[in-house]
């Protein structure tokens, strides 16, 4: 699921994921995963490349990541969900299978408008949401599958209101670069050149979303020719880069701040977060996104396990600061650091509690500190 930002907003976030790539170094191209590689470029699909780099292939595939856009033919919730309805004031929604398609519907008691869904977005961890067409734009679904309900529910980030009319009633009409950021963050190969070409796109985040087309990388690896000049790394980016590399899509600093989301709604908007954190640096990668999280694995839900990440900064508590771990020991203890300092918040809607990535001392009972 995704929240609508600004025109402005994703403007900056482009400019600034596309100063990421020019930082980065060893003659490696230009990459950012919404502005698209240059026109021309061709991508070769995840599965070739898991032909040399199988370990990550077989670990990546099972991700979120991996599953954040189906095709609706292939969407396994609404094949196990034939039939989904929902009511909010005068208005009812329905999403009904017929073959391979899903059509979705929403009636106002006079008048219904019925669109076969384009996209699923989302694995379904907390939900997912859809994306269809009506008189030429692209919409966002107004209802969305909430997992922890096995129902619909109004769309995470909609209005509370209930809508005007039956137009609004549909969802949240894209502009083109709403539309763009949306489908492109959610899929591989939206965007080449700069142009938008949504019906090429592979759903899902492939390994080419990150590490761009692989047309030049297989054919120096089958040439013989120093197969990493032909692919991006965003693993050798500084943490200040990775941060903007990543929040093209989970959202800057500067993104947020400029749709002004600045309550517990942001709280899944992870590198905005994280540079809130007063133990974040720009140039130090025991604090970056890489550093806690193996972008080809599912996500570790242990909260044991992300102690050793807390302690290559910040000694055991018998222990002084020293150079090598200038963090402040923690006067209370030295396992399942993140529960304290890293808490989850429920966001209204959501249907899910988002760990806070905003490092900090929680006082018990403060007010989320947006």
């Amino acid at each position: 699921m995704f929240v609508t930002a600004r025109s402005v907003a994703l403007a900056l976030a482009m400019s600034a994921a596309l100063s990421v790539a020019e930082a980065q170094s060893d003659g490696e191209p230009l990459w950012n995963p919404i502005e698209g590689p240059p026109a021309g470029s061709r991508y070769v699909g995840s599965a070739v490349c898991a032909g040399c780099h199988a370990p990550e292939a077989k670990t990546y595939e099972s991700t979120p990541m991996a599953q954040a856009a189906s095709l609706t033919a292939d969407a396994e919730i609404l094949r196990s969900h034939p039939r989904l309805a929902f009511r909010e004031g005068h208005y009812r929604y329905e999403i009904v299978r017929q073959g391979h398609q899903s059509l979705y519907s929403a009636s106002d008691g006079k008048q219904t408008i019925t669109e076969p869904l384009l996209w699923a977005l989302g694995k379904g961890e907390a939900g997912q949401t859809y994306v269809f067409q009506h008189d030429g734009a692209y919409y966002q679904s107004r209802v969305s599958f909430f997992n922890d309900t096995q129902r619909l529910g109004v769309t995470l980030g909609d209005s509370a209101e209930v809508p005007a009319t039956l137009e609004d009633a549909l969802g949240d009409r894209q502009v083109e670069n709403d539309a763009r950021q949306c489908i492109a963050c959610h899929t591989t190969g939206a965007v080449v050149g700069g142009e938008f070409h949504p019906a090429s796109a592979a759903p899902g985040v492939g390994c080419e979303a990150c590490h761009g087309p692989g047309a030049e990388h297989l054919a120096a690896v089958q040439s013989g020719s120093p197969a990493h000049r032909a692919m991006f790394n965003p693993g050798r980016l500084a943490p200040y880069d990775l941060d903007n590399f990543c929040g093209s899509c989970h959202r800057t600093w500067t993104e947020v701040q400029l749709m002004h989301v600045l309550d517990v709604r942001n709280v899944r908007f992870q590198p905005y977060r994280l540079e809130k954190s007063r133990c974040w640096s720009a140039t130090d990668s025991r604090i970056s996104c890489l550093a806690c999280h193996d972008p080809h694995r599912n996500l570790v839900r242990s909260a044991s396990f992300y102690d050793v990440k807390c302690q290559a900064c910040h000694q055991p508590k018998e222990q002084v600061a020293d150079e090598r771990h200038p963090g402040a020991p923690c006067p209370v203890g030295t396992r399942r650091c993140v529960t304290c300092h890293m808490p989850k918040n429920e966001l209204p809607g959501g249907h899910f509690r988002f760990t806070d990535h905003y490092i900090r001392v929680v006082a018990a009972h403060a007010s989320y500190p947006g």
